[in-house]
């Protein structure tokens, strides 16, 4: 059974700009806030979710 990515990666946000502006996209802000929430909250999507809003 071949997967593409796995569970880990999608419980994280990573560094790559299509990622950061899909996130912004989703919590309705802009780049730059899911960029200092990743600084201070770290990698995780929920911990960066929980710090936007």
């Amino acid at each position: 059974m071949s997967t593409r990515g796995s569970k880990v990666e999608r419980n994280s946000v990573s560094d790559q700009p299509h990622e950061i502006k899909y996130e912004a996209h989703k919590e309705g802000t802009s780049q730059q806030v899911i960029k200092n929430a990743k600084k201070s909250a770290g990698n995780q999507r929920s911990a960066i979710e929980k710090k936007v809003k």
